[in-house]
């Protein structure tokens, strides 16, 4: 490959903010969120050496997709990029959760349960990872490729990326904004930055 994969997670919501899970409601930026994302234009220029990526993708949701355009990205619509469906979870704190069920709680290790939508497992959002990658692997080939999306998916389609558990993504933290990038060293797929943030 010679390209690089980066990921940018969105800028902040209002939910993100006070720690509630947000999955496949659409909420916009908040003003916060907004100067994050004209922020991170700049660091992703200096990721890509002032280079345009070949291909960049973005979530369809408005805060993943605002951050795209604010952050000088031209992208394209890419479903599979979408958050984690919490399902019945979906707009509560970690705290709410452990509450109804158990101290021990999360969702990597125990998933989420039904509500206005399904919800999904940690391999249901594995698998979609694995599929963008297979998706822009052969535009690695000749450049580089940025993936706009949202906190846990990122996290999870990292771990696919490096062939890992997925469960792993629970240590890999992502902050609103935050870019990362993922390159093959000797041949291995590596992460060679992780949640680079914008300064000032």
């Amino acid at each position: 490959m010679a390209g690089i994969l980066i990921l940018l997670r969105h800028g902040q919501t209002e939910w993100a903010r006070d720690g509630r899970h947000t999955g496949l409601t659409d909420l916009p930026l908040t003003d916060v969120g907004v100067q994050q994302a004209r922020a991170a234009a700049g660091l992703l220029s200096d990721v890509l050496d002032g280079a345009a990526p070949a291909l960049v993708l973005t979530s369809p949701l408005q805060r993943a997709a605002t951050t795209a355009g604010l952050a000088g990205l031209h992208a394209e619509t890419e479903p599979r990029l979408v958050e984690w469906d919490y399902g019945g979870y979906e707009g509560l704190t970690g705290d709410q959760i452990r509450e109804r069920a158990g101290a021990d709680w999360t969702v990597f290790d125990d998933g989420v349960v039904p509500g206005a939508t399904p919800g999904e497992t940690l391999q249901q959002v594995a698998d979609r990872g694995r599929a963008v990658i297979a998706r822009v692997t052969p535009v690695l080939a000749d450049g580089d490729v940025v993936l706009v999306g949202h906190g846990h998916a990122l996290r999870v389609l990292a771990t696919c990326w490096l062939g890992a558990d997925p469960r792993l993504a629970e240590r890999l933290l992502l902050d609103p904004a935050g870019v990362s990038v993922l390159a093959p060293y000797r041949d291995v797929p590596s992460i060679r930055h992780w949640n680079l943030q914008a300064r000032g």
